[in-house]
């Protein structure tokens, strides 16, 4: 079913919430930015502007939810304690709405 209301909820559950996919990537393995992005796509089949990553990424560091290691000339990101236990919290309340909602 296509409509507006359709469209609307795909986007605040893809790009509008991206921090929650990139989380949940890194809480399986650290990952380059690109990388990500191409993981986003694969498993979960949408495709982030090519910046917007680095946006998530830069605002999830500086609130120490991600940590980046220099290897070589790329920046490997990886999930901090509070960034699972921000994820884990996430994931308990999409669960709580998702049964008030649908029962």
């Amino acid at each position: 079913m296509d409509s507006r209301e359709i469209d609307r909820l795909e986007r605040k559950f893809t790009k509008e919430v991206l921090w929650l996919y990139i989380l949940s990537l890194l809480k399986k393995k650290p990952s380059h930015a690109y990388v990500l992005r191409k993981s986003i796509e694969e498993k979960f089949g949408f495709l982030p502007g090519n910046v917007t990553p680095y946006v998530v990424l830069y605002k999830l560091q500086s609130r120490n939810y991600v940590k980046t290691v220099r290897k070589g000339n790329r920046v490997v990101y990886s999930i901090t304690p509070s960034g699972i236990r921000l994820l884990s919290e996430a994931s308990k309340r999409l669960k709580e709405k998702f049964k008030l909602i649908f029962g």
